[in-house]
């Protein structure tokens, strides 16, 4: 007596738009660790002097009279914890095709990336500086201004998944949890900046 044969179960279908998606995410991370790579060898090839008390050695790359807005880059830190569990809040409505509530996670998180590009423009205005100054000046506007267009693109991200979801296509979970993952890997990028950029110096 032989066993009857197994039959296949269904055929696992390859996420799209995750792939493509996390293609994405780790191509603006590449781009971003390489600025940041640039950045940290600026700093350590920058000219150095002796102080005006003859023993101290000064490495001239901040200048004493700029002043980094700490607080505000501190608050985008925080303001990027809200994006991401909003993002996966989606997510997780969206896989209950709740519409009004992935509506609400994805407006939230559209609306909160716009504070979050805002928040950088007001530390552009805080801090001050010339662009073509000097090579702090110039790699600080080249670093920021490359963080503020990943997160605009993240920010056109929600306004699409956003879209899809008003449209109807509540359980396209594919987009919901591409659009989370995109945001997670903008809050890792932008710690790093946050670490290098606005802590190190």
């Amino acid at each position: 007596m032989t066993a009857p044969a197994l039959t296949a179960g269904p055929a696992r279908r390859t996420s799209t738009v995750m792939v493509a998606t996390a293609f994405a995410a780790a191509a603006v991370a590449s781009l971003m660790g390489g600025m940041l790579a640039l950045w940290l060898d600026f700093r350590a090839k920058a000219p150095t002097r002796i102080a005006s008390d003859g023993v101290s050695i000064i490495k001239d790359w901040l200048k004493e009279d700029i002043a980094i807005p700490e607080v505000a880059a501190t608050t985008m830190m925080f303001t990027f914890v809200v994006v991401c569990v909003m993002a996966q809040w989606a997510v997780y409505a969206g896989r209950r095709n709740d519409k009004s509530h992935t509506t609400l996670a994805l407006a939230v998180t559209l609306f909160t990336g716009l504070a979050l590009l805002n928040v950088q423009v007001a530390l552009w205005m805080q801090i001050d500086i010339v662009l073509r100054d000097d090579a702090y000046q110039t790699m600080f506007y080249t670093i920021t201004g490359m963080m503020f267009a990943i997160i605009a693109s993240a920010v056109v991200y929600s306004l699409v998944a956003m879209f899809r979801v008003l449209a109807g296509r509540t359980g396209d979970r594919d987009v919901l949890a591409g659009h989370a993952l995109y945001w997670y890997a903008t809050f890792g990028i932008f710690t790093a900046v946050w670490f290098v950029v606005y802590v190190q110096k």
